[in-house]
């Protein structure tokens, strides 16, 4: 014989279309701002008769990108591992730093200062010298993204252990708890809000990071064909190129959200 749910059990399973619907919601203004855009970008070309070379339309750049959809994928791949290899080692980098930091307050004031100094370091200088150091491998792309990225990681975590609620600390403490327990409870759990806000912004640096690495040294990647294609003045393909750059940072900014949701899935301080 079957049994008719509870009501607040069937209460509890209806919230999924509205938070989809939420989410189209947040979501519409910004599409209706790009397509916008676009259409003025399109109605600017067709007006004034300006030169594809000079700047293609929004057609035309996606006339020409999916014609050439097999080599922006031949070069997409290799960025894409790039990043994802450069952001894990920056992850695993910011986290060391961040722990022993939270764990020593003789490492926060010695380390703190060579966090700031490196973000003063030019990228773009820096880079060259990377590939004449390590060569045209895999390591120097990946530590220009561990330069670019672990920065604003290493630091969200340092601050959000430090904001770690005291009287929870304090009531651990009173219990017995040793400092490794109080880390893993309290202060691990309360900062991971401020990781996720860090990471957020971390993130949309990677691409761009891969992107530089790959155009001061490269033999595939969409940093090397943006660069080609430069020098063949087919300002469309660079842009199709940008457009898939761009698509990739959203992709893993929205990923954060999916990741957050598993790892902290209590915390919903994104939410409007």
């Amino acid at each position: 014989m079957s049994v008719a749910a509870p009501p607040r059990a069937r209460r509890a399973a209806a919230p999924a279309p509205s938070s989809r619907g939420d989410t189209l919601r947040r979501l519409l203004p910004a599409v209706c701002v790009v397509a916008g855009l676009l259409v003025v970008w399109q109605a600017a070309v067709v007006v004034t008769g300006v030169r594809p070379q000079v700047l293609p339309s929004p057609l035309r750049v996606a006339e020409q990108g999916w014609a050439f959809r097999g080599i922006l994928w031949d070069n997409t791949l290799p960025t894409l591992t790039t990043t994802v290899v450069g952001f894990a080692v920056s992850l695993a980098l910011a986290w060391a730093i961040a722990v022993a930091v939270d764990f020593s307050p003789w490492l926060r004031r010695a380390l703190t200062p060579l966090l700031v100094a490196s973000q003063t370091l030019p990228v773009i200088a820096i880079a060259p010298l990377l590939i004449i150091w390590f060569g045209f491998g895999l390591l120097p792309k990946v530590l220009v993204i561990a330069l670019v990225t672990f920065f604003p990681v290493a630091v969200g975590l340092i601050e959000g252990f430090a904001a770690t609620d005291r009287s929870a600390t304090a009531l651990l403490r009173s219990m017995g708890a040793t400092r490794l327990q109080q880390f893993r409870y309290v202060r691990l759990p309360g900062a991971l809000p401020s990781f996720f806000t860090a990471l957020r912004i971390a993130i949309t640096y990677a691409v761009t990071g891969a992107i530089v690495a790959e155009y001061v040294g490269a033999s595939s990647g969409l940093g090397i064909f943006m660069q080609l294609q430069r020098n063949q003045f087919r300002t469309d393909l660079v842009l199709a190129a940008v457009a898939v750059t761009a698509v990739l940072s959203i992709a893993l900014f929205a990923l954060t959200y999916l990741v957050q949701r598993l790892v902290a899935p209590w915390y919903r301080g994104d939410a409007r």
